[in-house]
């Protein structure tokens, strides 16, 4: 009884991140029309801005739902990307969902280093006594 109890006492978190601008101010604009300042004033800021490259912008939303202790998991997700030549006319625009996604897994690879593959202790105590007082000795011959 106490265990339906406690499952009936968790719920599901939701959060709700970004923005997306009104779809049909968003489907008015045009390549190689429209510019970074009509884009702005249409759509207003974008949710993101590259740092070191401004010609691409993006406009998301994202909801997340976490349900307890478990890892949060994206329910649903919309991304709008424009993208500037570099006189500032809106080159390309492209629109990704949660379907687009990829999970990327960066650690589930080694890099293979050539030399020694050496254990802990090896690593630890490899260079003790390895270099030797071969320098002069400044109190030696006072």
């Amino acid at each position: 009884m106490s265990l339906i109890t406690l499952l009936a006492g968790c719920s599901s978190i939701k959060n709700y991140r970004g923005y997306i601008p009104d779809p049909e101010m968003s489907d008015a604009i045009r390549v190689d029309v429209d510019t970074k300042v009509s884009v702005q004033t249409m759509l207003g800021n974008p949710t993101m801005r590259p740092t070191f490259d401004d010609n691409n912008w993006y406009y998301y939303t994202k909801r997340t739902e976490r349900w307890a202790f478990f890892k949060e998991r994206v329910t649903e997700m919309d991304i709008l990307a424009i993208s500037f030549d570099n006189e500032d006319y809106v080159s390309d625009i492209r629109r990704y969902s949660v379907e687009d996604n990829q999970i990327v897994d960066p650690v589930s690879k080694k890099t293979v280093t050539h030399g020694k593959d050496e254990n802990f202790f090896a690593e630890l105590f490899g260079n003790v006594g390895r270099f030797g007082g071969g320098g002069s000795n400044p109190t030696a011959g006072n």
